[in-house]
């Protein structure tokens, strides 16, 4: 896993995150090309993260004027990527090597809830592409209904 560097602005978001929520945030991803910023919690914590019907987040976001996202920490990639999506719609996921030496990823759902699992305009796949390109070096993501 690579060195993860924070900025002061990320240290300040988790340490609100923390105040306001009582969850420990592993990591914070401003997605700025998104305007949101991604919130890695403990294992366990989603439901403190998120608050009753989302109270937490909703209250997250009215300070820090933009959309946010928790994902749960899992060490294995493949429960992180699939923590990052929706576990119950993902069918498999593999790691492939190009030729060139970079990885992909390639990520298997249920055909009929592809579209659930993309998210509108595609954010939730961007959310995984950010997520692996930061802990797995994982240069491109595809997400297909079968091999």
């Amino acid at each position: 896993m690579p060195e993860i560097k924070l900025t002061s602005e990320q240290l300040s978001l988790m340490s609100l995150f923390q105040r306001m929520t009582g969850a420990t945030a592993r990591d914070c991803i401003i997605d700025e090309k998104g305007n949101r910023i991604i919130f890695l919690v403990s294992k366990g914590q989603m439901g403190l993260a998120i608050g009753k019907n989302g109270a937490a987040v909703k209250s997250i976001e009215r300070a820090v004027k933009r959309h946010v996202e928790v994902v749960e920490w899992a060490d294995d990639m493949v429960e992180l990527v699939k923590n990052a999506l929706n576990p119950k719609f993902v069918l498999d996921v593999r790691v492939t090597e190009r030729l060139d030496g970079s990885k992909g990823l390639v990520v298997v759902v249920d055909p009929k809830k592809k579209g659930a699992v993309l998210g509108e305009g595609g954010k939730n796949a961007e959310r995984l592409r950010l997520i692996v390109r930061r802990y797995f070096d994982i240069s491109s993501v595809q997400i297909v209904t079968s091999y």
